[in-house]
């Protein structure tokens, strides 16, 4: 549920009432102490039992490369069967693939377009997403306001540009800059109705959310390297049945015959480690237990938010409280291009040691904070009191 921003009174998870540090948590990690680490939703972080388990598979294959590549599908196939139980899913609807954009090109391929159809998108969509679906056929961009105030002014806005040659909405779950569920699944549900193929980009949502898939989207792709603990490099695509058949790998395989899942997967002696290793990390979760984690994560989000919303000129955008990400605007004149907010973002790196999400957009730009298990409070608390020299000096 979106709760909005409220303009008076204390807010949920204020400065004033900061979470406690997760047991054990940071020891989980080996992260650099001497970085703030508050963009955890970029590239994620591995724990150390993951880390761990992918040497261990690794040692593996360098002792015996030819038992390893030559078992190596049937291990695959236990690896993602253990996926899809944590996530709900068949298997056999399920491959991993590298990455969200991997995901996103391999769900497109498989769409038959003919001429006029036009696929939709938002201008929150992440900028390799969106290039794939431009590739395919003509792009109708919905510019969503990031201040719409819930889900529903957000299903109101999408729907409201589907045309009669709409024949794909490719939609975030989790928007990446704007931390706003966007594919939620009651407008899934109304695109299905109105016979529009529906492919969701889930970069941030395993791990983060408990039922990542309940949407039913006809495509939805997914990274389990940032929210899932698995090593980077490990996502999956899952498919509804009534498309696996078109399903093809982007290069040809020895597995082709066998069709998706096993022919996506099938990469000849590149490094399968990762992915094999990947269900260490959700298993983790469950074992930190998964629901606690979420809250924890998402309290340190909201704790960094409210410190941010307290400086003079950002303004903290609409949110869901479920998530472990939270979107504030930054002043006019800073951030507004991809260049001004790179440069923004690595001079706090290299000044002060914090690694944030600056992104860019006209008017001003934003910042992303992101809460994980490793993080302190006191973290947030010194992004809050050097920021506002960088504003000026923007």
């Amino acid at each position: 549920m979106i709760e909005p921003i409220r303009p008076a009174g204390t807010p949920a998870g204020s400065p004033a009432d900061p979470p406690g540090e997760f047991p054990g948590g940071p020891a989980l990690f080996r992260l650099s102490p001497s970085v703030s680490h508050l963009n955890h939703g970029s590239f994620g972080a591995v724990p150390v039992p993951v880390q761990e388990a992918q040497e261990a598979l690794r040692a593996e294959a360098h002792a015996d490369p030819d038992a390893f590549f030559i078992g190596v599908s049937e291990r695959l196939a236990v690896a993602r069967g253990r996926i899809a139980e944590r996530l709900g899913a068949d298997p056999d609807h399920l491959s991993f693939v590298s990455n969200a954009t991997e995901g996103a090109n391999l769900a497109l391929d498989a769409i038959p377009f003919a001429a006029g159809d036009e696929i939709l998108v938002t201008d929150h969509g992440y900028g390799t997403v969106v290039a794939a679906a431009g590739r395919r056929a003509p792009v109708t961009t919905v510019a969503l306001d990031s201040r719409l105030p819930d889900e529903d002014a957000v299903r109101e806005a999408v729907l409201a540009a589907v045309t009669p040659r709409t024949k794909v909405a490719v939609l975030d779950h989790v928007s990446s800059p704007t931390a706003r569920i966007i594919a939620s699944p009651r407008l899934l549900a109304d695109l299905r109705e109105r016979g529009i193929t529906t492919v969701v980009d889930g970069a941030h949502a395993p791990g983060m959310l408990a039922d990542p898939l309940a949407g039913g989207a006809d495509f939805y792709f997914g990274n389990l390297h940032k929210w899932g603990y698995a090593p980077s490099g490990t996502a999956f695509l899952a498919v509804a049945p009534q498309h696996r058949r078109r399903v093809r790998a982007l290069v040809p395989s020895w597995e082709d015959a066998h069709g998706f899942p096993r022919s996506v997967e099938n990469r000849a002696t590149v490094d399968y480690t990762g992915w094999l290793a990947a269900p260490e990390g959700l298993d983790l979760l469950h074992r930190l237990d998964a629901a606690k984690v979420r809250a924890h994560n998402s309290a340190l989000a909201a704790h960094g938010a409210a410190l941010l919303a307290q400086i003079p000129g950002i303004t903290p955008l609409p949110y869901d409280g479920a998530l472990a990400m939270r979107a504030l605007r930054l002043p006019p004149g800073v951030a507004e291009t991809y260049d001004e907010a790179a440069a923004l973002r690595e001079r706090i790196a290299a000044e002060q040691g914090i690694r944030v999400l600056i992104w860019p957009w006209p008017g001003g730009g934003g910042i992303r904070v992101c809460g994980q298990i490793y993080n302190r409070p006191a973290e947030y608390e010194r992004l809050a009191a050097v920021l506002p020299s960088y504003l000026r000096r923007a």
